[in-house]
């Protein structure tokens, strides 16, 4: 039986390290021509790892002409030139020395760190690779003629009335397909939104908050200011005293701090937005899906009976991150404005996306992938808490906010600064910021303030194999 370590895969996804090493066997020799690879469920338990992972490694190798497949018999080594072996496996040899992070220099910023506490990224192995390859391949047999003819400038509405079905049913939305506008990504929908609302308004976004918002209205042009939060999200009076008109504001899973706004909060900002004809509230639910104890969270839209909510969603956490198709949902008025001023638009997301994404939602594939992921993602949060229980600097570490979303908090009692524990962790190869980065005040500087070292573990993409130095080594820069 094949076994390959697991041990130092450098920046690699566990199903990419597995690719190269059997490619390399092949390229050098070592597996041979008509050999048999090892069924996928009986190398996934002698390697411990997951049958998608084989799956995946040996998709790759079989798409780049290595290995050969015969139905129901199983993959076997497919015959190269040994030309080929000679060149390519010399080439090989470079990137092996490169795979260890021990080989790299941890004062280099560009170099790839032994674990990302900051990324959001998906891991590759999790996407299901077969499942989308098949529907793609469906939708070119059945969808052809419409593949070809332009997308309405709101999405195609197989997509849109799957969307509707599906937040019907996961989050007890009622919105009509009509309502809902497709886009490649929310940053292009928020250029939407400026134009739609007005570069006249005055908008609001949360501090501390998602940086890249801001960013965006500012790019815009238009005024913006920052909001303060306290325990229970977006403080009214903020909004008030700044004449703020649209409000972005992330309810149900705040990032960063992961607060969840109660409902009474919620209905306070919905009066608020109910006092002018120019108000309007912007709710990102950027990772509703993952709520991993009890029911998720209902949003802010579904009890907005004064249509102030403008609901914004995004596929990049619940599939992939590279996946670029994000939605808005509109109040019925503001859905008759925008077809009358921003229909000469195009989508912006293709056509083939946007009809495999559809028959990914309706085959119920999108439900069983969110449960799944919910399921490995709560087995992730577990495990890197019993490597935070396993570090003898446990009894300085406090957890918040862990039953939510793909990220929590982690407050340290430590006399380093911020900038210091940031600086240490990357000598380490660890990279990691702190909830005092995200605030655009200097409310944090405050010495009672909770939110001094308090650290952000995004821990959707951190391998399990690495989980515990990963700990150790952020526990080191910070405590010793």
């Amino acid at each position: 039986m094949l076994t390959y370590s697991f041990a130092n895969i450098g920046s690699d996804s566990l199903y990419e390290h597995l690719y190269k090493c059997i490619k390399n066997d092949i390229l050098q020799g070592i597996l041979r021509p008509d050999d048999k690879l090892p069924s996928k469920r009986t190398f996934a338990k002698n390697l411990n790892i997951s049958t998608i992972t084989i799956e995946n490694a040996y998709a790759q190798l079989l798409a780049e002409g290595y290995i050969y497949s015969i139905p129901k018999r199983g993959y076997f080594i497919a015959n190269l030139d040994h030309s080929i072996q000679i060149s390519q496996s010399t080439h090989l040899a470079e990137p092996e020395i490169e795979t260890s992070f021990s080989k790299r220099t941890t004062d280099d910023n560009s170099a790839t760190p032994f674990a990302d506490f900051i990324s959001n990224q998906t891991n590759p192995d999790n996407f299901p690779f077969s499942i989308w390859t098949k529907l793609m391949r469906e939708i070119i047999l059945d969808k052809s003629r419409e593949l070809m003819t332009n997308s309405p400038c709101g999405g195609i509405l197989e997509l849109r009335t799957a969307i509707a079905t599906h937040l019907k049913e996961f989050r007890n939305m009622d919105v009509s397909p009509e309502q809902i506008i497709v886009g490649a990504g929310t940053e292009y929908l928020y250029g939407l939104l400026i134009q739609l609302l007005g570069h006249d308004r005055i908008y609001g976004v949360e501090d501390p908050g998602y940086q890249k918002v801001a960013q965006i209205y500012r790019s815009n042009q238009v005024s913006c200011h920052y909001i303060p939060l306290d325990e229970h999200g977006i403080m009214i009076d903020g909004l008030d005293s700044n004449n703020i008109d649209i409000i972005h504001t992330c309810v149900s899973h705040h990032f960063p701090t992961g607060i969840i706004t109660p409902i009474s909060r919620r209905y306070e900002l919905l009066g608020w937005a109910s006092k002018s004809d120019t108000r309007y509230i912007i709710e990102d639910d950027y990772d509703s899906e993952f709520r991993l104890m009890g029911k998720p969270i209902p949003s802010l839209q579904s009890i907005d009976v004064m249509e102030k909510v403008i609901y914004m969603n995004t596929f990049t956490k619940s599939l992939a991150s590279t996946i670029r198709i994000s939605y808005m949902i509109l109040p019925n008025h503001l859905v008759k404005k925008f077809y009358e001023t921003l229909s000469f638009y195009s989508c912006t997301v293709s056509n083939f996306e946007q009809y495999t994404l559809a028959r990914f939602i309706q085959g119920g594939y999108f439900e069983k992938h969110i449960n799944r992921m919910r399921n490995y993602y709560r087995g992730q949060r577990d495990f890197i808490m019993e490597c935070i229980q396993n570090n003898p600097n446990v009894s300085r570490i406090t957890i918040k906010e862990e039953d939510s979303g793909l990220h929590f908090l982690m407050q340290v009692s430590t006399d380093k600064t911020d900038e210091v524990i940031v600086e240490e962790a990357l000598k380490q190869g660890i990279r990691i910021s702190c909830l005092s980065n995200y605030y655009h005040s200097n409310y944090y500087h405050n010495e009672n303030n909770d939110t001094l070292h308090t650290l952000i573990i995004n821990y959707s993409n951190l391998p399990p194999v690495i989980m515990q130095e990963a700990i150790d080594r952020l526990c080191n820069a910070i405590f010793e």
